[in-house]
């Protein structure tokens, strides 16, 4: 019997989304990977067959914090609240905090957080700045893993060495995108090499042989689990659980509304992944973006990759802008925000909608 069941290929993908650039040509001659993601027929979990992960090296130049937006940051209080209500109070362990944004949330709530993140750039004492290992010797009463699981290769491996390193037991709470949003929202633009996992809520009830609370948060594109380590166990495949997407979902190919005229812009506000996928399968169709937007201080005046698009701050654009131009949302969970800060002046696309 073979063992994996394509699903989608495509060629050429930057392999950091959120890794910004100082130039346009350094950022339009990044480092590129190939993507083909399968189902394995043994363990029913999904990636990309091809992901090198030699190649992922990140550091001070990978910006993924969010935390500029008002909309992310109640997410991140409603994490902060399911955290509250289901790990223990004595020590918690956050691996792959980033900048530490989540983890001074909690710490100024009260928990007491380590933080472990090669990307930290700040000075507490609290965040050992590396890569989690079992040599690291640190453990906490209950480990968080915010957006890192996809990112890692072998998944369930790492997930052992966690458990491992924390002498075999303990809650964690697992954080990953959704793949049954991406395909319900015919997401595309949601697949790209940096994650090279891709998990539904039924992956963590084979992976847990107890589960204390599991469901979806951020208007469904995240799934959460509250799990015991000491019940980790190899998932096997379950046929009632493959992967299913719409027909002709992988298919499917980015086409920007005509505009106006011909020489109106075509614009993107939202210069993390989806922006950068969204941004570069658009240029491949001949109908490239002119201009990208982000409220991220860390993103504005850099460039993306494989595009090189750089990165403009609202205040510094949107004067430029005829009124009821096309302005394409990377994320629908920040439209109103968005309308806000643009002062309704524009005809707004969320590209993530379609159900």
């Amino acid at each position: 019997m073979t063992r994996y069941r394509d699903l989608y290929s495509v060629e050429d993908l930057p392999i950091f989304q959120n890794r910004m650039y100082a130039s346009e040509q350094e950022a339009i001659h990044c480092p590129k990977g190939n993507m083909r993601l399968v189902e394995d027929l043994e363990t029913g979990l999904l990636y990309n067959q091809q992901f090198d992960p030699d190649q992922m090296v990140y550091d001070e130049h990978y910006q993924n914090d969010q935390s500029s937006s008002s909309i992310f940051l109640s997410h991140l209080d409603e994490v902060a609240g399911i955290i509250g209500r289901t790990m223990p109070s004595e020590l918690l362990l956050e691996i792959g905090c980033g900048k530490g944004r989540f983890m001074d949330l909690l710490l100024g709530r009260g928990f007491n957080v380590m933080g472990v993140d090669p990307t930290y750039e700040g000075d507490s004492a609290r965040v050992i700045r590396s890569y989690f290992t079992k040599e690291l010797n640190m453990r906490g009463d209950g480990i968080i893993l915010r957006h890192v699981l996809e990112h890692i290769q072998n998944p369930f491996d790492f997930l052992c060495m966690v458990r491992d390193a924390n002498g075999g037991s303990g809650k964690i709470y697992i954080e990953v995108p959704c793949f049954d949003w991406i395909c319900s929202h015919n997401a595309w633009f949601d697949i790209f090499y940096e994650h090279v996992n891709y998990f539904r809520e039924a992956d963590f009830q084979r992976m847990f042989g107890t589960v204390y609370e599991s469901g979806k948060v951020f208007s469904g594109q995240y799934i959460y689990v509250v799990a015991e380590l000491s019940s980790l166990q190899r998932p096997v495949y379950d046929p009632g659980h493959a992967a299913q997407c719409t027909a002709g979902f992988f298919s499917q190919q980015p086409e920007l509304p005509a505009t106006a005229s011909q020489h109106q812009r075509r614009i993107v506000w939202g210069a993390a992944s989806k922006g950068v996928i969204f941004s570069l399968m658009s240029k491949r169709r001949g109908q490239a973006v002119d201009t990208i937007i982000d409220i991220s201080p860390a993103k504005q005046g850099r460039y993306i990759p494989a595009t090189g698009l750089r990165v403009h701050a609202p205040d510094a654009v949107l004067s430029t802008i005829p009124d009821g131009s096309i302005v394409h949302v990377m994320n629908s969970n920040y439209m109103d925000e968005i309308k806000a800060m643009s002062q309704n002046r524009f005809v707004y696309k969320g590209i993530d909608n379609v159900l």
